[in-house]
């Protein structure tokens, strides 16, 4: 027993390295009761993200009636592949058209936010730079050499990184005291800091109720259950009391 303890203490910190633990992140400022950010997150992702990844476990109804989206307004403005609401959401181009053009076929992103936490998504959008050698001519601090496009780069603007020389001459991106690429932008994007702060947020709350569309209602019922747990409880020591008292 002593010498698993030893080993699975000695094995923690490769397995938080394995997961994306080790990378510093941004604190995401999410919040899954908000149903106009929810909305917006949905918005931004059918309009920017789904043109290459899926939710392909989330269907267009059960979004429309969890974010009180009105189904024609969802027909007419976040369905664009003419499938049924009903439908699971899934992008047109096939797996091995997305593979020829990218490299990789783009990860479905339902569960994006439960495997790598908010946190993470929240920093990867947020990390962006220019990189003339990729062929997207962008790359990520949070993920070095991603296939991805930064699908954002119109409403954020051109993201430039601030490089500095080590001590052995070698270029290095700078970051700030946290760990976190510092970059600006050219100001040709369509929003402000701001806001481009906002829309990022609200994708990533969007994709963290993708991954448990259920958990405010869970944990709601949770609630309740434990309460009546409790009272239970409560009546079955009375009752054990009432059954045992010429016993006892």
């Amino acid at each position: 027993m002593k010498k698993f303890i030893i080993a699975l203490v000695t094995l923690l910190p490769t397995l938080a390295l394995a997961a994306g633990g080790g990378a510093p992140t941004l604190s995401a400022p999410i919040d899954p009761t908000d149903k106009a950010s929810l909305q917006n997150g949905a918005k931004l992702f059918m309009n920017y993200c789904l043109g290459c990844h899926e939710t392909k476990y989330q269907r267009y109804n059960r979004i429309a009636k969890d974010l009180d989206i009105p189904e024609n307004l969802m027909k007419e403005n976040l369905i664009f592949t003419g499938v049924k609401i009903g439908n699971l959401i899934e992008n047109a181009p096939t797996d091995a058209a997305l593979g020829k053009w990218f490299g990789i076929t783009p990860p479905d992103l339902t569960l994006v936010a439960r495997s790598r936490g908010t946190d993470w998504v929240y920093t990867y959008l947020k990390s962006f730079y220019v990189d003339p050698e990729r062929p997207f001519g962008v790359n990520n601090t949070m993920l070095p050499g991603a296939s991805m496009p930064h699908v954002l780069q119109g409403l954020q603007g051109v993201p430039t990184a601030t490089f500095e020389l080590d001590e052995n001459g070698v270029k290095q991106i700078v970051k700030d005291e946290n760990g976190i690429v510092i970059t600006t932008t050219d100001g040709s994007g369509e929003l402000s800091v701001e806001e481009y702060d906002k829309a990022v947020t609200d994708i990533t709350n969007f994709l963290h109720y993708a991954g448990e569309p259920s958990k405010l209602e869970r944990e709601s019922l949770g609630r309740w259950v434990i309460g009546f747990l409790c009272i239970f409880f409560i009546l079955a020591y009375l009752l054990k009391k009432e059954y045992w008292r010429d016993i006892h």
